[in-house]
């Protein structure tokens, strides 16, 4: 094992680096290490990557306009580098602690982005990442937002520490290309959790995208929807190289301002609160609305009279990426869902600074694992 490791992090806007580090060490008999070799840029990494927001962001809490909960998350000075950063990726695994039974060195893996135990009582009703064990006094435990979300570090790294690995690592069924799981660690999982459940109550059943804010996941979402038997689907971004991927799987595609109502499931991912009122109302009566978008303020509206008069069921909050990573993996296996159509930028590992940069809908970088096989 190498003594020192390279990790990237983010410094400010529109600048990454490569840093050296000590190497990570098992600390308990529970620990696993992994050596990722592909990583996927969350679609939440680039509000501070692509705009200045630490002191807007300080500022806006000290004046009662920004949820304080942010500063629990991120820091007194949001996002303030330096920091290491990613939270999603595949890796391999190359240290377990002695009370590892069921996993093995070399082993590929998806690791969540959030840290949890597994036997909590909030990790058994499948709350993975509001895990009480790990969490602590904080909102979260997760790799890849700075030390206010805990020590874990960044998954762009040489090699970082995983704890509970049992409950932890989820192996990558043999067949499935590791490109097509590169953001099962959140993007994803958080785009399966929107509409395969609901989809599975609601036969034949209407969903209705709002992309351009949460890029990847409303594409994973409209594909994950038509893979799933929905009878429309409706996919609306100002984007129209996404709206592209959103057809490739099968979606409707249209510009943004064209949304309309009357669906069974809507998914909100514009990321702002003018589209998660027009998430809202586009839901028939009966029907639910995933918000994954970040909403800061501490005064977003939401039309809660149409949400009664319509019997709306809405929904936001982290991903609880752990509790469906079986089902979703089992997925992929079984039906060969081409995940990775998503992936618009693709960078050789070294290139990671310039490449987390890139102003692009998913970036995915990699480098080759240990063994010989095809990542």
């Amino acid at each position: 094992m190498p003594e020192r490791i390279r990790e990237l992090r983010f410094e400010r806007a529109g600048k990454l680096s490569w840093h050296e580090r000590a190497a990570p060490a098992l600390q308990d008999p529970g620990d696993a290490l992994v050596r990722p070799f592909v990583v996927g840029r969350c679609d939440g990494d680039t509000v501070p990557i692509h705009r200045p927001v630490s002191r807007a962001m300080q500022a806006g809490m000290a004046l009662g306009l920004v949820d304080p909960v942010v500063g629990a998350i991120c820091g007194s000075v949001p996002f303030r580098g330096p920091f290491a950063i990613g939270h999603e990726c595949v890796a391999e695994i190359t240290a377990l602690g002695s009370e590892v039974a069921h996993l093995r060195v070399g082993q590929r893996v998806v690791v969540p982005w959030a840290v949890s135990c597994g036997t909590c009582g909030r990790c058994r009703r499948g709350l993975t990442s509001k895990c009480a064990e790990t969490s602590g006094s904080g909102p979260l435990a997760a790799y890849g937002f700075g030390p206010a979300s805990g020590p874990w570090g960044g998954m762009a790294a040489g090699e970082f520490r995983v704890p509970h690995a049992e409950h932890m690592l989820v192996p990558v069924p043999a067949g499935v290309p590791a490109a097509r799981v590169a953001a099962a660690s959140d993007n994803l999982a958080d785009a399966w959790r929107c509409v395969v459940p609901a989809l599975s109550e609601r036969e034949a059943a209407s969903v209705l995208v709002l992309g351009g804010g949460a890029k990847s996941i409303g594409l994973y979402a409209a594909g994950l929807a038509v893979a799933h038997g929905a009878g429309v689907v409706d996919y609306l971004d100002d984007d129209a190289e996404r709206r592209w991927i959103a057809e490739s799987f099968g979606a409707r595609a249209r510009p943004l301002r064209t949304a309309a109502g009357g669906y069974d499931v809507v998914v909100e991912a514009t990321s702002r609160a003018g589209g998660l009122r027009s998430a809202v109302r586009a839901v028939a009566p009966g029907g639910v609305c995933h918000a994954v978008g970040y909403y800061l303020a501490t005064g977003t509206r939401v039309p809660l009279m149409r949400m009664y008069a319509d019997d709306v069921t809405l929904h936001l909050g982290v991903s609880h990426a752990r509790a469906v990573l079986p089902d979703l993996l089992d997925f992929l296996l079984r039906t060969g869902f081409p995940a990775e159509r998503v992936t618009t930028l693709t960078a050789d590992w070294d290139d990671a600074p310039a490449a987390y940069a890139a102003k692009t809908t998913k970036l995915v970088v990699r480098r080759a694992p240990l063994d010989s096989g095809e990542p």
